[in-house]
């Protein structure tokens, strides 16, 4: 089948952790002999930071560390109807503008493809007039990327068919990578950002590394003066944007890792991990992560990785594994195990095929049942 994705960018992941989800998406895709691209607006955000931040060499770097990937960067001339053509399936992201939003449900109207619409974001929490301004009555299915967020479409009447669809690991990246000289003790991969989580960090980052004294690194962009200023009184490294593709040789040198979840999820969808939480386990490094509701079950705390409660509960906590050969190798072991057995783009591939196969127009229906009969 054709499937065609409407996303803030595939390009980049500057600031953008739904690239990396897609990314895996589409090329499991295209690994089971699907045709999977990408549309992408001219003026996306973080396209454009990513080049005024690196340069267009980072865009040269997607093309060849992604090679089987595609992407086409639209603007108000691009003719949606004729790139839609021939399309099984129609994924637009929350990030979409409004209009194109609009403009994709009246091409559905004339056509037969099964038209998905996909929320990665706490925008219907934090900003629910935008998305309850969005129309979206020509759209087949709402993909909701936790439990909460399914329930606030379904309770604000803006999908008939909303179903989970959790964000996931690339296995074809994230993988663990051993090295036997390491760079330091911990490293944190994640964005400063709209002072959506200021506090948590310092608590559950900066405060226990600058007391246990660890060696530590931070990679990730908006980080204002006084963020950056924080680390260098902490003694931590600041190490700017990285590409998602160094990332597991990122971890690979470094001994554990936190995850410090966004307050909008923590405090109105709780159940909803950051996608990096599903990559840094895949790459085997111990976690020990600020508080979060696993509302779910998509881990197994205490065993996948440590829950803290507290900035001192996250000092022991880091202590312990630093400390503690056999503590560390059982929590990566047993991380890396839960993402490769559920959490993988495979895995949400089949959930997405499996969703089609039930809510999918019958063009697409009718595509999928020989599959279904033969398994």
């Amino acid at each position: 089948m054709k499937f065609v994705f409407y996303t803030h960018s595939l390009i980049s992941d500057w600031n953008h952790g739904n690239a990396h989800f897609l990314r895996g998406i589409m090329r499991e895709l295209v690994n089971a002999g699907h045709e999977a691209i990408a549309l992408e607006p001219a003026g996306a955000w973080s396209r454009q930071n990513l080049v005024s931040d690196q340069g267009l060499q980072a865009v040269e770097r997607f093309f060849a560390d992604f090679p089987g990937l595609q992407s086409t960067i639209y603007d108000d001339e691009f003719d949606h109807e004729a790139a839609l053509d021939g399309a099984d399936v129609v994924v637009v992201h929350e990030w979409t503008e409004p209009q194109i939003v609009r403009l994709i449900g009246e091409i559905r109207r004339r056509n037969d493809f099964t038209l998905l619409f996909h929320d990665t974001h706490h925008r219907a929490v934090s900003a629910e007039p935008e998305i309850a301004e969005l129309s979206l009555q020509d759209y087949d299915i709402v993909l909701a990327f936790g439990e909460t967020l399914r329930q606030r479409y379904l309770d604000a009447g803006w999908g008939s068919q909303v179903v989970t669809w959790h964000e996931a690991a690339d296995l074809r990246l994230f993988r663990p990578m051993h090295t036997p000289i390491k760079d330091g003790d911990l490293i944190w991969i994640g964005n400063w950002g709209d002072d959506e989580r200021t506090a948590e960090l310092h608590e559950y980052l900066i405060d226990p590394v600058r007391e246990l004294s660890l060696v530590a690194t931070v990679r990730g962009v908006r980080y204002p003066d006084e963020a950056q200023e924080a680390l260098r009184t902490a003694n931590i490294s600041y190490g700017g944007w990285i590409a998602n593709a160094d990332v597991p040789e990122a971890f690979a040198r470094y001994r554990v890792t936190v995850h410090v979840p966004r307050r909008p999820y923590r405090a109105t969808l709780p159940g909803i991990p950051t996608i990096r939480m599903f990559e840094a386990l895949a790459c085997g490094i111990p976690l020990v992560s600020a508080p979060w509701e696993d509302t779910e079950g998509l881990f197994r705390p205490g065993r996948d990785f440590l829950f803290a409660r507290d900035g001192s509960e996250m000092k022991a906590h880091l202590a312990n594994i630093l400390s503690d050969p056999e503590l560390s190798a059982e929590l990566a072991r047993n991380g890396y195990e839960t993402i490769r057995d559920r959490h993988s783009c495979a895995h949400r591939v089949d959930e997405l095929l499996q969703v089609l196969s039930k809510h999918g127009t019958s063009r697409v229906r009718t595509q999928l049942a020989p599959k279904e009969a033969a398994e």
